[in-house]
């Protein structure tokens, strides 16, 4: 049971929120008329490969998961709130996925590394203490921009749908009866969260670039672009790990701060946003036993 359990996530779209389980994934929205409107699907191609098997890869599976099938169901949610009927897919889908990947390693990778590593430079400073410096300052980009979005009311309004996705997920996996009222208890909160795994990411690359010692500015930019697929595999597995071993003292203390950044990206929802979640929650176990039968 506990497996099946850990297969279970989501994440927050306009106005909703979307679940995804093993084999389907479900969405749902809350319409400007009032309305839940309902969308799922199977999962087929890369998310049935085995690739989803094999330690590290997998990891690159759920990021781009994260990515494309988030962007995609982004866009759809935006649709029930205009009324349009846009889609994202093909070529088009690709090039929005490259351009944001290409903004993203900028900002968050490429930016920190070039400052250190101008700092080291012209300050002649240690290596070691450059790549501490390129770490804390890739953190505080992190935090900073995560703290920033979230004072936007659009964006807010998400946060508050990711914390009704969190407290769906948790209660389901406390073997809760799934309605708004006793669901509302449980925390906001959850070890699986895609910001554990942009913070676990943004710790372990403090460490692994520190090990590279001292570089040319130019190899010191490249490693960071080609260990990104390292790192998120890594990532995925202690989150993985972590979450398998959570009633352990010992764990709990180290996922401390992957919670707490949470709080960021988090908001206590209404009692309508629950609804929302619990149905698309529902819905997406509903789809999978069909897919099963």
């Amino acid at each position: 049971m506990k497996e099946r359990l850990s297969s279970y996530g989501g994440q927050a779209v306009i106005e909703g929120v979307l679940m995804r389980g093993k084999s389907g994934v479900a969405m749902a929205n809350r319409s400007p008329e009032g309305n839940v409107i309902v969308h799922k699907e199977l999962l087929t191609g890369i998310y049935t490969s085995k690739l989803l098997k094999v330690p590290l890869l997998r990891g690159l599976v759920i990021l781009w998961d994260a990515l494309g099938l988030g962007m995609r169901f982004l866009t759809l949610s935006a649709n029930v709130q205009t009324g349009e009927d846009e889609k994202l897919e093909g070529a088009q889908l690709y090039l929005t996925l490259a351009l944001s990947l290409i903004i993203g390693v900028g900002f968050f990778f490429l930016t920190p590394a070039l400052v250190s590593g101008l700092i080291e430079r012209y300050f002649d400073i240690s290596p070691w203490i450059s790549n501490l410096i390129e770490g804390i300052l890739r953190l505080i980009l992190l935090v900073g921009y995560m703290w920033a979005i979230g004072k936007m009311p659009e964006i807010n309004r998400v946060f508050m749908y990711h914390g009704a996705e969190h407290k769906t997920i948790n209660a389901y996996e406390n073997r809760e009866e799934l309605t708004p009222e006793k669901v509302m208890p449980y925390s906001v909160q959850h070890t699986r969260c895609g910001t554990s795994f942009l913070v676990s990411l943004v710790l372990l690359s403090i460490i692994v670039f520190s090990l590279f010692g001292p570089l040319p500015l130019h190899w010191r930019l490249l490693t960071r672009i080609l260990m990104i697929p390292v790192l998120a595999g890594i990532s995925y597995e202690y989150i993985r790990l972590l979450s398998k071993h959570i009633d352990s003292p010992i764990v709990q203390f180290i996922i401390k701060p992957n919670l707490a950044l949470q709080k960021l990206t988090t908001r206590e929802p209404s009692l309508e946003m629950l609804e929302v979640s619990i149905t698309a929650f529902n819905e997406m176990i509903k789809l999978e036993q069909e897919g099963e039968t």
